[in-house]
């Protein structure tokens, strides 16, 4: 068995930043599993189900990433699938602070899983999903902040509303 990490997010929707940290770790660990999990802080635009399915559609030329959802803790996720790693990305300093106190809880919960921060692009280091919705939701030009397939489904999402 080779090494496997877990990439967890609410990836709603997927970001160029999100693709760059996934596309980097996936050249480091044998296998990925892009995990959706549920923040219950936030609200939603897409379904899961619509999530999965962006997700799929942008990772498809990365052959060793597996793309998932659950509703629970990250670590047990992590175990169903016997990943030693959560990966994490970075943007600033910023969210390293919050980041630490992620990292602490799930070391307390499970020591044996190691946790790697990866730092995005400096190109992406502003990009954040909720930016992406705010820039969309009033016609902004996100060409340059998410693959286009998500830029038509926000496109889409928004002209529902």
């Amino acid at each position: 068995m080779g090494k496997i990490s877990i990439c967890p997010g609410s990836f709603d929707p997927i970001t160029l930043g999100h693709l760059d940290i996934i596309q980097r770790a996936a050249r480091v660990f044998d296998e990925v599993h892009v995990v959706i999990l549920n923040n219950s802080s936030k609200k939603s635009l897409f379904t899961v189900d619509e999530r999965i399915a962006l997700i799929r559609e942008v990772t498809k030329h990365i052959p060793n990433v597996k793309v998932d959802y659950f509703q629970g803790l990250t670590v047990d996720y992590a175990k169903s699938v016997n990943a030693s790693a959560i990966i994490r990305g970075l943007r600033a300093v910023s969210d390293f602070e919050y980041e630490m106190q992620i990292t602490s809880m799930n070391r307390v919960l499970d020591e044996s899983i190691e946790t790697f921060f990866i730092m995005t692009k400096n190109q992406y280091s502003f990009l954040s999903s909720s930016i992406v919705k705010e820039v969309a939701k009033y016609g902004g030009n996100i060409s340059e902040l998410v693959p286009a397939v998500v830029a038509e489904s926000l496109q889409e999402k928004f002209a529902q509303k």
